[in-house]
C-alpha cells in the first residue's frame, strides 16, 4: 500500500477508490503502522507547530505559546488517541453493521474507520494558518462523512438505502469520542494555560457531581484501566489481555461510570397490555453485550385487524451510558428539520433530550426519549397518529424508569 498514493485517491476519487479498498489485503498491524501513524503523525505535528511556535494570539493579551514540554506531551497524546479513536470507531462500525443490513468484519470495518478520519488528519495542517486556519482545517475534516457514507456501503456490503442511517449513527459516536478525547487532553493541557499562576496554590479539586469533576474521575477511571492493560501485557495471558482491553473499552464508552443494566424482569412490567388502543401482539427481551458493555432491552409489539402497529422499546444503554450523557451534554440547543414528507426535531425537555419524526404523508411516526443519560424509551407506530405514539409513550411511568438505579 502506497499511503500516498492511497490518501491522494481516497480525497480526490473516493468512490473507485473504496472499491479497492474493501478488496485489499492489508493486514491491520499494517494498517495502523503504515497508514494511521504517518498521517496521525502530521496532524499532531501541525497542532505542535501552532500551538507551541506559532501560538495562539489573544486580543489585549497578547501571543501565547505553550511550553515545549506540554506541547510534546500533546503530540504524544494526540498520536495514541488518534489510533484508540480509530479502534474504537471500527469497533462501533462492525457492531452496527448487522442493523443496517451490512456484513460484521472487524477488519473491514478498522478499514473504514481509518481511511474516514483521512480528512481530518489532512484539514489539521490548515491549523497552522493564523485566523482563518482552524476554519479551513473544519470544512476539509467534514469532507471525512461524505467519505464514510461512500465507504461504508463500498466495504461493510450494507444497502445503499440504509446509507444515510447507519452513516449518521457512526458520525454521532465518532462525535462523542472526538469529544471525550478533545475534553480530556484540555484537561492535559490546562496546567500549562495557568503557568505560572496556578503554581503554589495546591491541588485543583472540583464538585464530584459538576461537569468537571465527572471528567476529572473518568480520567482516574482511565488511568486504572490503563494499568490493568499494562499489567496484562506484561503477564503474557492472552486472555487476560482482551479482558483487559475490553474493560477499557467499556470505560471509554460509558465515561467511566461502568453502569451494568437491570435485569430484564425489572424493565418488563413497563410494557402494558395494551397501548394507543391496541392489543399487545408480542413481547420480547434481551440483555446481551460484552464486560463493561452490556445493555438490557425489552419490547412490546401491539397491533389490531386494520393494518395498525406500534412498538414500544425500553432499553437501559448500561454501560454505554456515559455515550449519552456527553451526547446530552453536548447538545446546546434544538434542532429541527422538514421536507415534503416528514419533521424530525431533536430537543431538550429539561434534562430529557427528546427525538421526534413525524410523517406528513401518514406514515410511520416516532417518539422517543432519553432519561438519566441512560434509558432510551421509544415508541414507532405505523398508521398510528403521532400524539398517539408520543402518548403512549409518556404512559410508561417515565419517572419511574428514570429513578432506576
Amino acid at each position: 500500500m502506497n499511503i500516498v498514493e492511497r490518501a491522494k485517491n481516497i480525497m480526490l476519487t473516493p468512490k473507485t477508490e473504496w472499491d479497492v479498498v474493501a478488496a485489499d489485503a492489508t493486514p491491520t498491524q499494517g494498517l495502523i503502522t503504515g497508514y494511521v501513524l504517518p498521517l496521525a503523525a502530521i496532524a499532531a505535528i501541525a497542532h505542535f507547530i501552532s500551538a507551541a511556535v506559532i501560538g495562539t494570539t489573544v486580543p489585549i493579551l497578547g501571543t501565547y505559546r505553550m511550553p515545549m514540554g506540554w506541547a510534546v506531551a500533546m503530540l504524544i497524546y494526540q498520536l495514541v488517541m488518534s489510533v484508540v479513536a480509530v479502534f474504537v470507531l471500527g469497533f462501533i462500525i462492525d457492531v452496527l453493521a448487522p442493523t443496517f443490513g451490512g456484513q460484521k468484519n472487524f477488519n473491514q470495518a478498522l478499514k473504514v474507520a481509518a481511511y474516514s478520519y483521512t480528512a481530518g488528519w489532512l484539514g489539521a495542517v490548515l491549523g497552522i494558518i493564523p485566523f482563518i486556519g482552524w476554519l479551513l482545517g473544519l470544512i476539509v475534516a467534514f469532507y471525512g462523512i461524505y467519505l464514510l457514507y461512500l465507504g461504508l456501503p463500498r466495504v461493510m456490503k450494507s444497502p445503499e438505502d440504509k446509507s444515510v442511517g447507519y452513516t449518521v449513527v457512526v458520525v454521532i459516536v465518532a462525535i462523542v469520542v472526538g469529544f471525550v478525547i478533545s475534553v480530556i487532553g484540555g484537561l492535559i493541557s490546562a496546567p500549562a494555560m495557568m503557568g505560572a499562576a496556578g503554581m503554589g496554590r495546591g491541588a485543583v479539586t472540583f464538585d464530584k457531581d459538576s461537569r468537571m469533576g465527572q471528567l476529572d474521575q473518568f480520567g482516574k477511571k482511565m488511568e486504572e484501566a490503563n494499568k490493568r492493560m499494562e499489567a496484562a501485557q506484561k503477564s503474557g495471558d492472552q486472555k487476560a489481555q482482551m479482558e483487559a482491553a475490553m474493560g477499557a473499552l467499556g470505560t471509554a464508552l460509558s465515561g467511566g461510570k461502568g453502569v451494568e443494566p437491570v435485569q430484564l424482569d425489572v424493565l418488563k412490567p413497563f410494557l402494558p397490555e395494551k397501548a394507543a388502543g391496541l392489543p399487545r401482539t408480542a413481547q420480547s427481551s434481551d440483555r446481551s453485550g460484552v464486560a463493561g458493555l452490556m445493555a438490557a432491552k425489552v419490547r412490546g409489539d401491539y397491533g389490531d385487524q386494520s393494518g395498525k402497529s406500534l412498538t414500544l422499546e425500553v432499553t437501559d444503554t448500561g454501560g454505554a451510558s456515559g455515550l449519552m450523557g456527553l451526547a446530552g451534554w453536548a447538545m446546546m440547543g434544538n434542532s429541527e428539520s422538514e421536507n415534503d414528507s416528514r419533521i424530525e426535531r431533536m430537543r431538550k425537555d429539561g434534562n430529557r433530550m427528546v427525538h421526534e419524526q413525524i410523517s406528513k404523508k401518514g406514515g410511520s411516526n416516532e417518539y422517543s426519549v432519553i432519561l438519566g443519560d441512560r434509558f432510551v424509551v421509544s415508541g414507532k407506530g405505523q398508521g398510528v397518529d403521532f400524539d398517539a405514539v408520543k402518548g403512549a409513550v409518556n404512559a410508561l411511568d417515565l419517572g419511574k424508569i428514570e429513578a432506576i438505579k
